[in-house]
């Protein structure tokens, strides 16, 4: 049996059945903050994960990223980044972070370990579970593997092997691109940030625009993140029809800045609206680019008309900052939107699709999933008695996937277990006396 009061990060070589009572499965941030929480409430664990502590953060990312929020709000409640609280860590700054914060109360994490399957025992209570290493039987499992399981590439990507073609998930940094134009497909945080880079690196960037909010990066000596916290915003606990997959498009870069799509149009990258399809060699683009800016703009501003009714309702000695309300001037391609584009002529030759992630829970063999594949759960604590999800989109809130936002839905999950083992753990009397009747009977065959 691995010894689960320290924290391990190296492969085990033998094969042998191994009993705990709880499974995490996935050691980024959710999987350490679960852990962190089961540690405090002596539930016995361990966390597998398949590459390393965090490693989303490390290989997941383009080179240049830092996080989208400031370091003093992105963070566990236990430990304060090591950089300037109003700066963007690193991505590298954020998977050492987490390393550094497991270590902290020695969390039993065991990487280089891929769960394959976890079904539910028949006979027994729990569940089997069949890893790279060998078997486990755990009385629960967390899924804890987040929302950025599996890049999706939408079915209209074209058929062509003269484009070079990649997720986000797989662009590193301008110099992997060959010569030629870029279409990035996708204008939330990961989609303007890469287009933006690849501007300043002298590209001539193409990006598809679809419906988007668009914060500010700070109003007012106010991050955004603080507005959204202290106008209840992200602890809000139903999404709003219709917008369950609008993007944020907001960055870190540069020590943070607010993203004005109109602002890059008139620095020279070439907005278009959502992509359409893909034919003998043209792209098509539906004609919502206009739209699409306009209902971010509506976005933009409402929040700063709530920031300042906020601060007057309070009376905060907050700075006005009228340049917040600045609005550039419409650029060629916002005045004349372009609906179909010869790819050649235009001189692409990569596409970057900026489209997103699916789940994928296919190693998960219950009874926790609607008709699509989507978990069924309440606040993260699955239909399926026994599995319990940790660091999906709106778990709980809005903030439910941000590293606070795991913090706390984690530490839901974990009571709820910590109160199914009290009750597991119940004796009557007569079970009682059964069990005292057997340590008189142990003690007395020690002494024969």
């Amino acid at each position: 049996m691995t010894d689960l009061n320290r924290t391990v990060f190296q492969k085990r070589t033998d094969r042998t059945v191994e009993e705990i009572d709880t499974l995490v499965v996935g050691a980024g941030q959710a999987g350490v903050a679960m852990s962190e929480h089961l540690t405090k409430l002596g539930v016995p664990h361990l966390v597998l994960e398949r590459n390393r502590i965090a490693e989303a953060w490390r290989t997941g990312r383009w080179d240049s990223l830092v996080a989208n929020g400031p370091a003093w709000h992105d963070r566990f409640p236990g430990m304060e980044f090591d950089i300037d609280p109003d700066g963007f860590p690193a991505k590298e700054q954020v998977a050492a972070y987490f390393e550094t914060y497991a270590r902290q109360f020695d969390a039993p994490i065991r990487t280089g370990v891929e769960v394959k399957s976890v079904v539910r025992n028949a006979d027994r209570p729990g569940f089997t579970i069949e890893t790279s290493e060998g078997v486990i039987q755990a009385n629960r499992v967390v899924a804890a593997t987040g929302p950025f399981q599996k890049p999706v590439i939408p079915a209209i990507a074209p058929k062509d092997e003269k484009l070079y073609q990649i997720h986000s998930a797989h662009y590193y940094n301008p110099q992997q691109l060959p010569e030629g134009a870029v279409l990035v497909v996708g204008a939330g945080s990961s989609g303007v940030q890469i287009a933006d880079e690849l501007m300043r690196a002298g590209k001539q960037v193409y990006l598809s625009v679809g419906a988007h909010d668009r914060p500010p990066r700070s109003y007012r000596n106010r991050d955004f993140c603080w507005w959204l916290g202290v106008l209840g915003l992200w602890d809000a606990e139903e999404v709003q029809p219709g917008r369950e997959h609008v993007t944020i498009a907001v960055s870190g870069a540069r020590g943070g800045e607010t993203i004005d799509f109109r602002r890059l149009a008139n620095e020279g990258m070439t907005l278009v609206g959502l992509t359409q399809a893909f034919a003998d060699g043209k792209v098509a683009f539906q004609d919502n680019l206009v739209e699409n800016l306009r209902l971010g703009d509506e976005n933009y501003l409402a929040l700063l008309d709530a920031a300042d009714a906020y601060i007057a309702r309070n009376g905060l000695d907050l700075p006005e900052e009228p340049e917040a309300r600045r609005v550039y001037p419409d650029a060629e391609c916002v005045r004349n939107p372009i609906r179909e584009l010869d790819l050649a002529e235009a001189g692409i030759t990569s596409i970057i699709w900026a489209t997103g992630y699916a789940v994928d829970f296919s190693w998960l063999q219950v009874d926790a999933f609607d008709d699509k594949g989507k978990p069924r759960h309440q606040r993260g604590v699955s239909r399926e008695p026994g599995v319990y999800f940790v660091g999906l989109p709106w778990l709980s809130r809005r903030g439910s996937s941000f590293i606070w936002g795991v913090w706390h839905d984690a530490k839901h999950v974990a009571d709820h277990i910590a109160t199914q083992r009290k009750y597991l753990a119940y004796r009557d009397a007569s079970q009682h006396q059964d069990e005292a009747a057997e340590s008189q009977t142990q003690k007395a065959a020690s002494w024969e």
